[in-house]
């Protein structure tokens, strides 16, 4: 799950974390009137969409090609005067009000959300600071050290990616002991790594020691700070962040859970979550409806193998009923880029000739437009498959994975296999 930049910043104020004052608006005029509270001087203007790449990205309107705008933030091609850009810096009220209103209601396009872009709703005015440093921190599960990792380089306000690939040695990782957080011989280490001393280094350290807890307590997948900054002042504030949480542990945290900001969340898998399946969506044609995660990521690679795009996982698990294999039709074919359908079941909990019986309902209640392909393997195959093929439907029957894959893909591109 994630939340929006102005989401974070509550929860780390409220676990102790340094973070400039803002103000949340959702009118132009509203903005205006955070100018006059955060006080004269240079003021930020932020967009608030859950991506990244805001200060580079392009607001746009309808008229506005979404292609051009990708292309714009991703520096592929100039920015022409008067595009606005997702972060803008003013300083005066008059300015605050002018940015906000060339944001709201307009889409953000970064080059982390594509040519579609993202709604903008609401934007975040924040205090401007003298910044003498930028620093980056981060947290993210290692699956290799089985814990969370704290990250910190002196290479803030660029793309850790960047950073990783072209200068990975400025990358200082602190493994947490999620029992313990962070240690203060840890903390040390971090703030001499990003040249932190004296009454700055002190406030770095217990800067960092809220962070993990913070990360920590709330069980997050994912945080960063960048850039982490140091004023002039010798203060260290978080000048912009984002936390991901992790969905199967969202229930223990109804304060997170109550930022969902579902504008912003994919609709189908919205719709999904609701029924109890696992849902994503991707940019293929070829739908897939599996039970089993790991079978579910060996449909799609055989249906790559083959030559096709799969337009999703979907995993109904090892008891879905007639309703959820019903919803996840309706999803899957919610989408007008899916030219055919993948059924994928192993028949252990779920028996062949029950999934048979349900695909046959939903066959019925449901407008299939496209090709179906359905491949069963396990408990009462036999019944399974002839149900299917003494039904009369549409719906060709396969043998084992890889002649579904082949078939699918050749319906996909209306032939026969």
């Amino acid at each position: 799950m994630k939340v929006h930049e102005y989401q974070a910043r509550e929860l780390l104020e409220q676990a102790g974390v340094a973070v400039p004052r803002g103000v949340v608006v959702t009118a132009p005029v509203e903005a205006a009137k955070a100018y006059d509270v955060l006080g004269d001087g240079l003021i930020v203007v932020k967009a608030q969409v859950h991506a990244g790449g805001r200060g580079k990205g392009v607001a746009v309107g309808p008229e506005i090609d979404r292609d051009l705008a990708l292309a714009i933030a991703s520096g592929k091609k100039p920015r022409p005067d008067g595009m606005a850009k997702g972060v803008q810096l003013v300083k005066s009220a008059a300015e605050a009000q002018s940015a906000a209103a060339s944001l709201l209601g307009k889409t953000l396009v970064t080059y982390q959300t594509g040519a579609l872009g993202q709604t903008i709703s609401k934007v975040l005015v924040t205090a401007g600071h003298k910044i003498a440093r930028e620093l980056y921190l981060g947290m993210a599960i290692d699956r290799n050290l089985k814990c969370p990792v704290l990250m910190a380089s002196t290479e803030g306000g660029v793309e850790i990616e960047t950073v990783a690939a072209k200068t990975p040695e400025k990358i200082h990782r602190e493994p947490i002991d999620v029992g313990v957080g962070l240690a203060d011989f840890q903390a040390r280490k971090v703030c001499k790594a990003l040249g932190l001393t004296g009454p700055t280094a002190k406030k770095g350290a217990v800067f960092l020691k809220n962070f993990v807890k913070l990360f920590i307590d709330k069980d997050a997948s994912l945080a960063e700070i960048n850039p982490l900054i140091v004023t002039d002042s010798g203060d260290v504030l978080a000048l912009d962040c984002k936390i991901n949480f992790d969905d199967n542990a969202v229930f223990r945290h109804p304060d997170v859970a109550a930022m969902l900001d579902e504008s912003e969340e994919d609709p189908a898998e919205l719709r999904a979550a609701r029924t109890g399946l696992s849902y994503v969506s991707l940019d293929g044609d070829i739908a897939c409806l599996v039970n089993g995660a790991g079978l579910a990521m060996s449909t799609m690679d055989l249906i790559k193998y083959h030559g096709g795009e799969p337009a999703n996982f979907l995993d109904v698990g090892g008891g879905a009923d007639k309703d959820q294999v019903l919803e996840g039709f309706r999803i899957l074919l919610s989408s007008p880029n899916v030219k055919a359908v993948l059924v994928n079941i192993f028949g252990g909990i779920m028996q062949c000739d029950i999934i048979a019986a349900a695909i046959l309902a939903a066959y019925d209640e449901i407008d299939f437009r496209v090709p179906l392909v359905v491949r069963l393997e396990g408990t009462n195959v036999d019944l399974g498959k002839a149900l299917l093929e003494k039904s009369g439907r549409k719906i060709v029957t396969a043998d084992g994975l890889t002649d579904a894959a082949r078939r699918v893909v050749a319906a996909a591109r209306g032939s026969a296999a």
